[in-house]
């Protein structure tokens, strides 16, 4: 770090302090445990579970709502999403959608 001639260390990390861009704080995520209804403690709807860890909702995020499939893990004995996932928008929701028969037709 380069000083400017006059200043100190103290008035030079105030200075840094002053300009530097508020830190991020992160929300964390806490979903309720099984058998508490299909409003999670987030805000979103619960709709299925697809396997042991994977789910299904819809909730709002970044003022979006979003179809999230997501996997989730235990911490503590409460089910906590993971990184792993994706959320979909309403329009790519509908694309998908549109398509649910051609991905069958290639299943079968």
């Amino acid at each position: 770090m380069s000083y400017k001639r006059g200043k100190g260390k103290e008035e030079e990390d105030q200075h840094i302090a002053e300009h530097a861009p508020p830190k991020k704080s992160f929300k964390k995520d806490t979903c309720g445990a099984e058998g508490s209804g299909n409003e999670e403690d987030d805000g979103s709807i619960f709709i299925c579970d697809v396997s042991k860890n994977r789910r299904v909702s819809v909730r709002t995020w970044q003022g979006k709502v979003v179809v999230d499939i997501r996997e989730f893990y235990l911490k503590d004995g409460k089910q906590m999403p993971g990184k792993k996932g994706i959320s979909l928008t309403m329009d790519q929701w509908k694309e998908l959608r549109a398509h649910v028969d051609e991905i069958d037709k290639a299943l079968a």
